[in-house]
């Protein structure tokens, strides 16, 4: 990192920025070499010092193809965005504030067994304050395909203004 006094270098400052984020951007690898990029829900576990991404979707599709042929990934997510407009005698100067996280994995297809966890992980997300589990329609479920990214490495960085 270029800027390491804007790394966040401490596990959980990363995920506390992580549990801030709505999307999670999800790349994989395409057959032409370019990366295929998704703006997707997510939920996420912690557990011994590792995270897990949760994300769902229909059965078919682009994304499973290109995961059936490579698991790698890689992901990005970023809040607390704010334009800065400071304006001086020689001109004006503009930046944006920000915390990110990005980083890489390996994708795994979830199966039936693993979906109601994963979709209450998803669910507790987008409603924290929810303390039971959620109850799906099982034709619901059986339409859906869950995914979990295992995330092998990441670094944050943010950047505020000083005052």
């Amino acid at each position: 990192m270029r800027r390491n006094d804007r790394e966040i270098t401490e596990f959980s400052e990363m995920t506390d920025v992580m549990k801030r984020c709505d999307v999670c951007r999800l790349a994989l690898n395409d057959e032409e070499g370019y990366p295929y990029l998704l703006p997707l829900n997510f939920g996420m576990e912690e557990m011994d010092g590792r995270v897990t991404l949760y994300f769902h979707g229909a059965k078919e599709g682009k994304k499973y193809d290109l995961i059936r042929k490579d698991v790698r990934a890689s992901f990005e997510m970023d809040c607390s965005h704010r334009l800065v407009l400071s304006e001086k005698e020689d001109g004006c100067q503009c930046t944006m504030e920000y915390e990110s996280v990005i980083g890489q994995g390996t994708i795994e297809i979830l199966s039936d067994a693993e979906k109601q966890k994963a979709l209450n992980l998803l669910m507790k997300k987008y409603y924290p304050d929810r303390t039971e589990n959620f109850v799906f329609r099982p034709e619901a479920v059986a339409m859906t395909e869950i995914f979990c990214l295992k995330v092998e490495h990441m670094t944050g960085k943010k950047r505020f203004k000083k005052s």
